[in-house]
């Protein structure tokens, strides 16, 4: 208990802290309409607390109380603002820097909350030990898993490289007739790099396609890889599907969009808050600061809907813009607000995710909340959007090289298995690609103009937006998510 207290003492002085900070301007005032005494504003939290540790039933867990109360204040700004606690945060760091020390599998919880394995990626030491996709994780090092939490299972199978985690693993077989069968495999973790490039080859026509899941830290290198390898495979244009990926990194959007703009383009800007003294705070502008890796004339046709968000907006948005690629599909997800990961001292490990600015895309204009529309509107049914969803990525369950001759129906003379999808907005990609080699000539007959296509905001609507006191001031503390 006298620990407890200490911890709950420990919590007070923060809070003083806190409002000292807060009354000194060191933090954006607390209310931007008026001024109020901070120690009264943050006082309930401290009889709250107090409350809680004299009179409630039980010996409280105070570290479960500050992590609602944290998790709580978060929740209360905006979706994208949330309290991080350290299992996730680590996750979130090896996630961002694009490896991690472990095994390398995905799991996923079944329709029975059993720990499954979802894929081990390929090349892994999961892969290389015999784990397949659908067997249940039974014990983690003689840990059972029944009731355990894909953090809690994440927690454990993660390790130093070079050390071994032992799993009891439960293999059961489509056939009824076929008993299941129980393993016992000792894995050897390794560093695992977590790749953003899901899908990349050559279709018919010389038409490249790539596929990207995400944007991390090693994001433009993979994909600047992955286009040097078509380009000597024949590839004479180009389709970048950015379609169910949720965004990433600020940077990597910059980065990738290097790969594709002139030097000393417009990518996007931020802006924050308007401070107390009149001044919008931290502005951020992004040029390219490198020379394309494809030539301006090399045709290219980006795959959106809308689960394209935030880092692959910023991409689309800005290569719409300069007339460098063409934006089929649907029109995306509108996140356009920039998360920063703020690290707090206490709880240890553990952060912020906090909306600290609004991106606008060269257009000058800010999309958030209302997404860019495409240059070419091609509507999937929601039923056939799932499916097709599903399709991509179970794909690789089986097999990962039957990706590469499937291509879900969408090319000519590709055999299409029963039950299997086409992918309608790639077929016509394909399509438009094919019909004309000529950039200028494909511009000039699909391109829209982007008071069209990135109406969401006119410039007055994204002046007032920055002017606007709820949204947060870029805090240079951590690295810009839009997740």
């Amino acid at each position: 208990m006298r620990n407890h207290r200490s911890q709950f003492l420990g919590l007070l002085c923060f809070l003083t802290l806190t409002a000292l900070l807060l009354s000194n301007g060191f933090v954006a005032r607390i209310r931007a309409q008026e001024k109020v005494d901070v120690f009264e504003q943050i006082n309930p939290i401290g009889v709250v607390l107090e409350e809680i540790m004299k009179n409630y039933v039980e010996e409280p867990d105070i570290d479960k109380v500050v992590e609602g109360a944290l998790t709580g204040m978060m929740n209360s700004l905006d979706d994208h603002s949330s309290y991080i606690p350290p299992t996730i945060y680590e996750q979130i760091i090896d996630d961002t820097e694009g490896e991690f020390d472990g095994i390398g599998i995905k799991i996923q919880l079944d329709e029975d909350k059993n720990i499954s394995v979802f894929q081990p990626m390929a090349g892994s030491p999961a892969a290389k030990a015999g784990m397949m996709g659908g067997d249940l994780l039974l014990k983690i090092d003689d840990i059972s898993t029944k009731g355990m939490s894909l953090d809690e299972a994440a927690k454990l199978i993660r390790g130093p490289r070079g050390t071994i985690v032992h799993l009891k693993v439960l293999r059961r077989s489509e056939d009824e007739n076929t008993p299941p069968q129980f393993l016992d495999l000792d894995v050897t973790r390794d560093k695992i790099p977590l790749e953003s490039i899901l899908e990349s080859r050559v279709l018919e026509g010389g038409i490249g396609y790539i596929r990207v899941s995400d944007f991390k830290k090693t994001t433009a290198h993979e994909l600047a890889e992955r286009i040097g390898t078509l380009e000597k495979e024949g590839m004479k244009s180009l389709v970048l599907d950015l379609r169910w990926n949720p965004g990433g990194l600020l940077t990597a959007a910059k980065e990738v969009s290097e790969l594709f703009l002139p030097k000393n383009s417009l990518v996007t800007y931020t802006k924050g808050r308007v401070g107390d003294d009149g001044k919008v705070n931290d502005e951020l502008t992004l040029f390219t600061e490198k020379e394309p890796v494809l030539p301006m004339q090399f045709p290219i046709i980006i795959l959106v809907n809308d689960q394209t968000a935030s880092s692959s907006e910023i991409v689309t948005g800005a290569l719409q813009f300069h007339k460098r690629a063409l934006i089929l599909g649907e029109k995306t997800y509108g996140k356009g607000s920039v998360q920063t990961i703020i690290p707090l001292a206490t709880p240890k490990n553990s952060a912020l995710r906090l909306t600290t600015a609004l991106y606008y895309t060269p257009a000058h204009v800010t999309i958030n909340k209302h997404g860019i529309l495409p240059d070419i509107e091609d509507v999937v049914s929601t039923e056939d959007a799932v499916k097709l969803y599903l399709q991509m990525r179970d794909s690789f369950r089986d097999d990962p090289a039957k990706q590469n001759q499937q291509n879900h129906g969408a090319v000519t003379g590709n055999e299409m298995k029963e039950g299997v999808v086409e992918d309608e907005q790639l077929r016509k990609a394909v399509e438009i690609l094919k019909e004309d080699s000529v950039w200028e000539n494909l511009i000039a007959k699909y391109h829209k103009d982007t008071k069209l296509t990135q109406v969401a905001a006119t410039p007055a609507d994204a002046t007032k937006a920055a002017e606007d006191p709820n949204v947060q001031n870029v805090a240079p503390q951590g690295e810009a998510v839009p997740q």
